[in-house]
């Protein structure tokens, strides 16, 4: 628990709800301590979680060890947090990121800007809500379907469209069986959600969905870092690979970025994972072996003068000189022009 961090986000809340605003709320004049600006009192924030008086002084003073989740979510929502503040609330009461959402519609809705970073991108990208509703697509996603018309939902489309199982490449034992445990994920995060309901029935009554299903193959909830194959309606059979994030203030929606490599084969697309260049504490090692770990040093040494790497020497000597034995800025990679 991160007390002084725990206090302080739910002190400068609590400023900023004035009591007025809040329905049936009693008023408790000379009673309870009121937060600067003249914001709820520390008892009246019990009134309105439903809680004895002196609960919220527990847990703002840090004697509440591990408080409860739902205790945590009365406050949150009575101070009127945001999704962002929900999340830090749980990691410094609990050092967690909470099990679900604050508020219904934060899966439902994603911000507008993210329409204008997928029509930046020259790969297929797209994003939908918490129920796999379509929210915004470019022009080379909209290519895979026939008039340029995508579906108002992927996963019906995936699962059970006539036209999604002939492009999805070896649907029944490639797509399927990966896309299903998605939708059984998703139904037990978001048991409530209507649209994941009714596909979900859908499902079970198609005679091919239903059965694999029921199978349970696999357990993805995410298609991240897959590669598959596609029958793409102009530039025919074709591997892709997938990329899926989830916008940070929009829990359960997504980002997918599709790349599609016409041809190819799965060993053409495969890529290996990326990892840090640098570790803590291995550079100065690093740097006087002259063994560069990134495509900037590599090509620093090759195109270095004759007679000895003179910019890399001299670009480590410099930091040398100044103390910074810690950590090396890639500036002194860059070769100096003799």
């Amino acid at each position: 628990m991160n007390i002084e961090a725990l206090a302080a986000l739910l002190e400068s809340r609590r400023a900023l709800i004035d009591p007025e605003t809040v329905p049936g709320l009693r008023r408790t004049e000379g009673q309870g301590r009121r937060a600067a600006g003249g914001g709820l009192s520390q008892e009246q924030v019990d009134q309105v979680t439903l809680r004895v008086r002196g609960t919220y002084n527990k847990l703002i003073k840090g004697k509440t060890k591990h408080p409860g989740i739902d205790y945590l979510r009365t406050v949150a929502a009575a101070l009127r947090f945001t999704e962002q503040e929900w999340v830090a609330l749980c990691r410094y009461a609990r050092g967690e990121d909470p099990p679900a959402p604050l508020h219904p519609r934060s899966g439902k809705e994603v911000p507008g800007m993210w329409k204008d970073a997928i029509n930046g991108l020259a790969h297929m990208g797209y994003v939908t809500d918490q129920s796999y509703n379509l929210l915004a697509h470019n022009t080379a996603f909209a290519g895979l379907f026939p008039r340029a018309a995508p579906p108002r939902n992927m996963l019906d489309w995936m699962l059970l469209s006539g036209e999604g199982r002939h492009v999805l490449t070896d649907w029944e034992t490639v797509w399927a069986p990966y896309v299903l445990p998605q939708l059984r994920a998703a139904r037990a995060a978001l048991p409530h959600d209507a649209v994941l309901a009714r596909i979900e029935r859908d499902v079970m009554a198609d005679a091919d969905c239903g059965r694999l299903y029921e199978e349970r193959v696999t357990a993805q909830v995410h298609p991240d870092g897959q590669e598959r194959p596609l029958l793409h309606p102009t530039l025919g059979p074709s591997w892709v690979q997938i990329c899926a994030a989830e916008p940070l203030s929009s829990p359960n929606a997504r980002v997918m970025i599709v790349m599609v490599y016409p041809g190819a084969s799965q060993s053409d697309v495969r890529r290996s994972h990326l990892r840090a260049l640098w570790r803590e504490g291995c550079v100065k090692s690093r740097l006087h072996h002259h063994r560069p770990h990134s495509h900037l040093g590599w090509l620093a040494q090759r195109r270095a003068p004759a007679g000895g790497r003179r910019g890399l020497v001299s670009g480590i000597s410099g930091s040398k000189r100044a103390g910074a034995h810690s950590a090396v800025s890639l500036d002194h990679l860059l070769v100096r022009d003799s």
